[in-house]
């Protein structure tokens, strides 16, 4: 049985929490033995007020020993992270444990406590460049649901720790598992993209529930053919029904929002990865390296290769 050690501070995010405790929840009730035993730590112990208000009882971390640690995000993490007694445990049990992860901005714990001085790691895209300035051996990559590297894992923004919960209980327990958890909770096993277009969504901001869901299908396909056809049907509407609701609450065609959407996942593939342009092109959906190149000048004012030569 594998002990998880789930780390919260105070204004934690409780979803940082929630999320990977069902994921891993459903194995530790259904597989037998039970492979996991799932326990929440904080530094003194003792009742944590998360972000929202609610509170979780904790145990204190001391000497205790775990075979994944796991680092919770949220609004303190900043301030958990400049705490020096809570840095000092963070770094005994994490390195201490056979594998450790972070989820959202717990980064920036992991990081101070100098576990992830020269790899590869990712958090919430609104603290990457944060987190960049602040550990400039740290090699930060923004557009990543989740991201291994070694025995460490990292995840982006809130529900991504699910996602990583997934791939950790893939790595023990099997695809099968895996599966069977992420229908338990009605989430996609493999979430398909980066987190960049996620923002490009936020920035749209439809108010219509039709409009969310057929951003929502874009985005989960954004590496295959996307008419505006398929996007209506996808939300039992007519094409020119779409296209109006798209200009009313957009201000964009559904094709401008798609592109925006792939440019953007484009965007930190082309500035954070060594893929060839006509390779990255073909990962988002574009037509051709052409067509990337003539959205990255609308958008970025600049083609694909110069922002990649400015980003280095």
């Amino acid at each position: 049985m594998k002990t998880l050690g789930f780390f919260v501070f105070p204004n934690f995010n409780i979803l940082d929490l929630s999320g990977p405790l069902a994921a891993f929840d459903v194995p530790r009730r259904e597989v037998q033995p039970t492979p996991y035993r799932l326990e929440v730590f904080s530094k003194d112990g003792g009742a944590i007020t998360s972000s929202c208000g609610v509170s979780v009882n904790t145990v204190a971390l001391g000497r205790r020993r775990v075979d994944t640690f796991i680092v919770s995000g949220g609004m303190g993490a900043i301030d958990a992270s400049e705490d020096a007694d809570t840095i000092k445990l963070v770094r005994r049990v994490a390195r201490e444990a056979p594998r450790i992860a972070s989820v959202c901005s717990g980064a920036f714990l992991l990081a101070e406590a100098g576990l992830l001085s020269g790899r590869r790691a990712t958090t919430h895209w609104e603290y990457a460049v944060r987190l960049r300035q602040c550990y400039p051996d740290v090699r930060v990559e923004t557009d990543q649901i989740y991201l291994r590297d070694g025995n460490l894992w990292t995840s982006g923004g809130v529900t991504a720790g699910i996602d990583l919960s997934l791939a950790l209980i893939e790595e023990d327990l099997g695809l099968a598992v895996a599966q069977r958890t992420a229908r338990v909770l009605v989430v996609y096993h493999r979430r398909v993209g980066g987190q960049a277009q996620f923002s490009a969504m936020l920035e749209m901001e439809p108010a219509t529930d039709r409009l969310r869901r057929a951003l929502a299908f874009a985005r989960e396909h954004l590496h295959e053919p996307l008419p505006v056809e398929r996007l209506a049907e996808s939300v039992h509407v007519g094409a020119r029904q779409l296209s109006r609701l798209f200009l009313r609450e957009t201000g964009e065609t559904p094709a401008k929002a798609v592109e925006r959407l792939r440019s953007e996942v484009a965007h930190s593939r082309v500035t954070e990865t060594t893929d060839s342009i006509d390779a990255i092109a073909r990962q988002v959906g574009f037509e051709s390296a052409e067509r990337m190149r003539r959205a990255f000048v609308r958008l970025y004012g600049n083609p694909p290769q110069a922002v990649r030569r400015i980003a280095r």
